[in-house]
């Protein structure tokens, strides 16, 4: 007797399957051992790239507030160095949308980030 392959369950388990698979060109959308490699391989770049998406936005965020403190007449590490001694928690998220949406704000953070350096690296 035959081995039984074509149960409900292994019908379920193609579907499901196939349905993540949707949208795939050519052969990975449709043979079953490519259809299956596709999807784990889809699954593995959707994990990384959500974390480096992360990692992305943090480094766009460091770039712009480099150029806005620039900009100031201060580098982007003494600025940083100057808000954790200002005791001034803000996220370089928000910081970065402050220096684009309103530069007057920022400039405020940023002569108070000056005013809590050491005399000696706001000389620098």
């Amino acid at each position: 007797m035959g081995r039984a392959t074509y149960g409900a369950a292994r019908n379920k388990k193609k579907r499901r399957v196939r349905k993540l698979a949707k949208g795939f060109r050519g052969a990975r959308g449709k043979r079953w051992r490519l259809l299956k490699e596709a999807v784990v391989k889809a699954a593995t770049n959707a994990y990384r790239d959500r974390r480096r998406r992360r990692r992305d936005f943090r480094a766009l965020w460091v770039v712009r507030l480099t150029a806005a403190c620039r900009a100031r007449g201060i580098n982007y590490s003494r600025f940083i160095f100057g808000l954790h001694a200002a005791d001034i928690e803000v996220n370089r998220k928000m910081l970065s949308e402050l220096a684009i949406s309103s530069p007057a704000d920022f400039d405020a953070i940023v002569e108070i980030a000056k005013q809590h350096l050491p005399k000696q690296q706001a000389a620098a």
